[in-house]
């Protein structure tokens, strides 16, 4: 799954295990601490991992996204959803599309795998360019709320009006908060 990145030499495609160690540079660095790329180890070793991209330039990873199986109910329904975190892009080499590029690459590979919905918890001026609501997001009764509390349907209709429920993974360490 490669795809360019406006001009640059930018490329995304799935993660391998041996750019693990960059990542976790990479998220460390982007976040300036080790939450988001423990969080990262964490969810893979739950196997919840779904969709993990990178974004290359050349031989160095300059970003990285990861989309993990959630668990949303609406009524007695399960709906097949994921969460979108983290998103990290190299510090200097930011606002230049390469996280644009992978939400999108990562969304589109959602879609072909099924995957009905995303959730995010994210800048609530950026997430909604992708299709993102916090409206959507209302009624679904989760650790977040607000604004920056957002949804995508990937299947029309996967997140009908009415009550739902999100319950993250203990990777996310909600519990400790």
């Amino acid at each position: 799954m490669a795809g360019a990145c406006s001009e640059d030499d930018v490329v995304i495609r799935e993660r391998q295990p041996a750019d693990d160690a960059a990542i976790r540079r990479l998220n460390d660095q982007a976040f300036s601490g080790s939450y988001e790329s423990r969080l990262v180890e964490d969810l893979r070793a739950a196997k919840l991992a779904a969709v993990e991209l990178v974004a290359t330039e050349g031989t160095a990873i300059v970003g990285h996204i990861l989309f993990s199986q959630l668990a949303v109910t609406l009524g007695a329904k399960a709906v097949p959803a994921l969460t979108l975190a983290p998103m990290s892009v190299r510090p200097d080499r930011q606002r230049l599309g390469i996280g644009s590029a992978l939400v999108r690459a990562g969304l589109d590979l959602a879609r072909r795998r099924e995957w009905h919905a995303v959730i995010v918890l994210g800048h609530p001026d950026y997430y909604p360019r992708f299709g993102f609501s916090a409206e959507l997001a209302r009624p679904i009764k989760a650790p977040f709320s607000g604004d920056a509390f957002m949804a995508l349907e990937l299947m029309p209709g996967a997140l009908p009006g009415g009550d739902g429920l999100v319950v993250y993974p203990p990777a996310f360490g909600l519990d400790r908060r």
